[in-house]
């Protein structure tokens, strides 16, 4: 079977994207985002998307092509993965998926439940719920409308539970049903090349601390100035993007410079504990790499599959 796509996987700050980028030039790509921050056009700078001069250079798709008040779900960044796939299948390119975000492979390459998107005024519903009698509250609701998806939940895991209840108000059912009604991998295991970019955690911790000062040099703080002018609710997925609470909380004047630098160093250090666990259990068919070793592993992957 022919190999239709090139996933290259790793935590924050490993070099994916310039090995993407690289990857394109030599065999003739585009990059497809895979990452659920990227995705964001409020955040070039605080989510190191790739620059003006890196997406002139070769086709970058799904970048910065939702707005920071709507929430991407797994869902909808598959969908729009999938016009991509069909898209570059057209124009003869070769799909290079590059991001840190697991559940968007997992979803490429397993498939995903049809979990509707609920409208926004039902969610605002539900939050105003949650703002005017607490969580509790909302837990004791989910309980008596749907109280086997209601033991699933912890009673202050907000996020879970509010999810739970737009969508029963929104369509009728129960999230657990809509988990039964899947949608499609878009491609099979043995259609791709995968690795996951393997650094050494203390290299990789340095780059982190790097590109965060960098961040701030470049406009990060201008940055989320403007998002936080929008008065945008904290729940969506990009007003908790790495460093964005904690830089909110510098402007408030809650937090100095330092320490909300400190704390999105941090925070983006424990999500990479995540990814490597995350990705070591769920995709064991991607093949961990040394970042310096990965272009070389790929071409060579690349070229025996053509061979064949």
């Amino acid at each position: 079977m022919p190999i239709e796509a090139v996933l290259i996987a790793g935590p924050t700050a490993s070099g994916k994207s310039a090995l993407a980028l690289e990857l394109a030039k030599a065999v003739g790509g585009v990059v497809i985002n895979t990452d659920s921050m990227q995705v964001y056009r409020d955040l070039r700078v605080l989510t190191a998307r790739p620059t003006v001069e890196e997406e002139a250079q070769v086709p970058h798709w799904l970048y910065a092509h939702r707005d920071a008040a709507q929430n991407c779900s797994a869902g909808v960044w598959l969908a729009d993965a999938q016009a991509a796939l069909e898209k570059a299948r057209a124009l003869g390119l070769m799909p290079i998926f590059t991001g840190g975000t697991g559940l968007y492979f997992k979803a490429m390459l397993r498939g995903l439940s049809a979990v509707p998107d609920t409208p926004p005024e039902i969610r605002d519903a539900v939050r105003a719920r949650h703002d005017r009698d607490g969580v509790e509250a909302l837990h004791a609701e989910l309980a008596a409308r749907d109280p086997q998806m209601a033991v699933r939940l912890k009673p202050r895991d907000r996020s879970r539970i509010e999810r739970a209840l737009e969508v029963l108000d929104a369509t009728g059912r129960s999230l657990r049903e809509w988990r039964h009604h899947s949608l499609p991998p878009l491609l099979k295991p043995e259609q791709v090349v995968a690795v996951f970019l393997a650094p050494e955690r203390d290299e990789l911790y340095a780059r982190i601390d790097r590109r965060f000062a960098t961040m701030l040099q470049t406009g990060a703080l201008d940055e989320v100035a403007r998002l936080a002018a929008r008065g945008l609710d904290p729940l969506l997925p990009a007003m908790k993007a790495h460093g964005v609470p904690a830089l909110i909380r510098h402007l408030a004047g809650e937090l100095t410079l330092e320490e909300a630098a400190a704390i999105g160093c941090n925070d983006t250090r424990r999500y990479t504990k995540r990814q490597f666990t995350w990705f070591r259990h769920q995709l064991p068919e991607f093949e961990w790499v040394a970042p310096d070793a990965a272009k070389e592993v790929l071409m060579r992957r690349l070229a025996k599959e053509a061979a064949k």
